[in-house]
């Protein structure tokens, strides 16, 4: 077993049992605050749900409705004039909003394409580019009872944009097309 292997094994248990030696070291009463913030993590936890079924239902319905594939159709054209498979744009849509649904895109794009063709480079690129940003403004947000997101929802897709174009321009320059 390689040194690398034995450090990840041991970092988590060894990083746990450090924070409870030093809360006791602090005269903390460790095993009363881990229930205390057990409790509050559950409570969240449950005050979070209506949000997450609200985007999952709101995803099921554009998936479900056809406005999907309308969209990739409308769009089609541009898409291959600027040299960008069609077959992408589910991924680039569906990233910001389920990252569960993104990385199962993904992954049937990799089975379908191959892992080494420009599409499934490109989804792996993306993934890993781009963040669920409606996801995470929405459990985020939606917990500590924050209602006025409009500005870090404009960033958030903002970044999003730029890693789904960098992604297209780095992988383009990088394997070609």
């Amino acid at each position: 077993m390689g040194w690398i292997t034995a450090i990840s094994i041991w970092l988590i248990p060894l990083l746990i049992a450090f924070i409870l030696m030093y809360g006791t070291y602090k005269r903390v009463p460790t095993y009363e605050t881990f229930v205390e913030g057990a409790k509050e993590g559950f409570g969240m936890a449950i005050s979070i749900i209506p949000y997450l079924v609200g985007m999952l239902v709101a995803i099921s319905v554009f998936r479900a409705s056809g406005a999907m594939e309308f969209f990739i159709e409308l769009i089609k054209p541009a898409l291959q004039a600027l040299g960008v498979p069609s077959e992408i744009v589910p991924l680039a849509l569906i990233r910001p909003i389920s990252g569960t649904g993104a990385l199962g895109m993904t992954s049937d794009l990799i089975a379908t394409f191959g892992p080494d063709s420009f599409i499934g480079r490109l989804a792996s690129t993306m993934q890993g580019s781009t963040d669920t940003t409606l996801y995470v403004l929405t459990v985020y947000f939606g917990a500590v009872g924050i209602r006025k997101m409009g500005d870090a929802l404009k960033v958030g897709l903002l970044a999003d944009l730029v890693g789904i174009i960098a992604s297209i321009v780095i992988v383009t320059i990088v394997f070609g097309i």
